[in-house]
């Protein structure tokens, strides 16, 4: 059997209106690819039909592995249990409403060869003319507020920390998911942030997207906490708590 090339990790919590669709397009990608490849999807706990959409489509697909959170855990936590789990020399982290389409992995898969580098970007705020349908202006000014706020306290150079592919090469980044704490939408920075402090190099790249409205974002809520959580990193690196991982996320979790 040849050495996997290519993991592909989706969260999912009650996507069962649009994850049909994702699969689908997904699944279409990795047949034109010349490599060895798998696709991931975390169920975190879902209470609608995802799980039965799940189990129909991975009983067709044999490249397709479901995992299933008991309970609902967070984006974070579903995230790093995905890749955690991978079998891949690289993973890729999409969203399920494939805001930022499949095709453009290709663009961070040349990226991390040419760069030489550990993690790939996908970014919304490099060039601004790729958005095809835009965020609502108040979100959009607050997503550039926050990346300006998490340049201040990583360190970080990257312009947008939230769009939701991302490339990682699996021997220098699955220790920072390793060691990564947040568990909710704010985990983005975490990882980032430990990959480049543990001497991985991190690029951004221009990439298509799209705003899909179904957003399961809470504007306020989710701002605050991941705020918060942004403290919280600094903290923890400061006290020396990246040193010991937390425990490796399971089924029975």
């Amino acid at each position: 059997m040849p050495s996997l090339r290519l993991s592909i990790v989706i969260p999912a919590y009650n996507e069962a209106q649009r994850l049909g669709c994702t699969l689908e397009k997904i699944s279409a990608y990795l047949l034109t690819q010349s490599y060895a490849t798998e696709l991931i999807v975390v169920d975190d706990g879902s209470t609608d039909s995802t799980p039965d959409l799940l189990r129909n489509f991975a009983a067709s697909h044999a490249q397709m592995r479901v995992l299933r959170n008991q309970h609902n855990r967070g984006k974070g936590f579903t995230v790093r249990r995905g890749v955690l789990e991978a079998r891949g020399d690289l993973v890729l982290f999409t969203d399920a409403d494939l805001s930022a389409p499949i095709e453009e992995a290709d663009k961070l898969l040349a990226a991390l060869e040419t760069n030489r580098a550990d993690a790939a970007v996908g970014s919304r705020a490099l060039d601004r003319g790729l958005i095809g349908v835009r965020q609502p202006w108040y979100r959009e000014q607050a997503g550039r507020v926050f990346n300006l706020i998490v340049r201040a306290i990583t360190g970080l150079r990257i312009h947008d920390t939230q769009c939701g592919l991302k490339l990682f090469r699996s021997s220098a980044a699955r220790r920072a998911f390793e060691l990564q704490r947040v568990t909710s939408f704010g985990f983005d920075p975490e990882v980032l942030f430990l990959i480049e402090r543990l001497g991985g190099r991190v690029v951004e790249l221009p990439v298509r997207w799209n705003d899909n409205p179904a957003t399961k974002v809470h504007f306020l809520r989710d701002s605050i906490r991941m705020f918060l959580d942004l403290l919280a990193l600094r903290w923890r690196w400061a006290r020396g708590h990246y040193h010991s991982k937390p425990s490796q996320p399971g089924v029975a979790q």
